[in-house]
């Protein structure tokens, strides 16, 4: 199997091929803690783990992402800035770009997530991706590490304009709703206020389920932006492995 060659592969061999993976040297130590899960840790006498990389790199992959749309869109508002950035800032998204550089093989993760499958789950690679990127941002710097994640993103940016992120929120959530066989989405509207100052909210029904409310001025604003908090959250939302 993958995994058994890598592990018994000299330290150098290892981190070798997967800096030319990367395209991208990174310090040995660096590389090892941003691959050691911490089911490896409580196996192997509490070695640090990824964590606390995994923190950083999560925020530093936030931040390169909203630059890098904010940049490329001048003329969106936040409302189709924000669910573009979370149709590439997931887990599901991140796991894939994991794939994508075959990090699974080189994962340091115990017995028990071996057995079930761990080199391949989504949340254990999106993981290791974030912490990989902690580790290129404090031995590269800012411009270095910007310049591998988004060649590591430009799919996913260029798959989130596609798949309709771009578009006002209740048409974005009717064709991602219709994408994943959810059915039409239906809004239950509430006002309240006196007729010269009425406030709304609304509530998106899809697929049995009772998204979070949007409110407005208007019924319509209300039901745009109850229809982009669902379809954030539908696009956030894990796809298990």
């Amino acid at each position: 199997m993958a995994h058994t060659t890598v592990v018994r592969s000299s330290r150098s061999d290892l981190y070798s091929r997967l800096t030319e993976a990367l395209g991208i040297s990174v310090k040995d130590e660096l590389l090892q803690l941003a691959l050691t899960h911490r089911s490896y840790s409580y196996e192997n006498g509490g070695v640090p783990t990824n964590e606390r990389l995994e923190f950083l790199g999560d925020s530093v992959i936030g931040l390169l992402i909203t630059e890098a749309l904010f940049e490329r869109y001048p003329n969106f508002d936040e409302s189709k800035l924000s669910p573009l950035r979370s149709s590439v800032v997931n887990t599901r998204a991140l796991a894939t770009i994991a794939r994508e550089l075959e990090l699974g093989q080189y994962l340091l993760i115990g017995k028990g997530e071996e057995s079930t499958g761990g080199r391949d789950k989504n949340s254990l690679l999106a993981d290791c991706l974030e912490a990989l990127v902690g580790a290129i941002y404090l031995d590269h710097g800012y411009t270095t590490t910007a310049q591998c994640v988004l060649r590591w993103c430009e799919s996913a940016l260029s798959a989130a304009t596609a798949e309709g992120a771009t578009l006002d929120g209740k048409t974005a959530l009717q064709e991602l709703a219709a994408l994943r066989g959810l059915g039409a989405p239906e809004y239950e509207i509430e006002e309240s206020g006196p007729d010269h100052d009425k406030s709304f909210t609304a509530i998106t029904l899809l697929g049995g389920e009772r998204f979070p409310q949007g409110n407005g001025k208007s019924k319509r604003e209300a039901e745009q932006v109850a229809a982009k908090l669902a379809y954030e959250i539908l696009l956030a939302r894990e796809v298990k492995p």
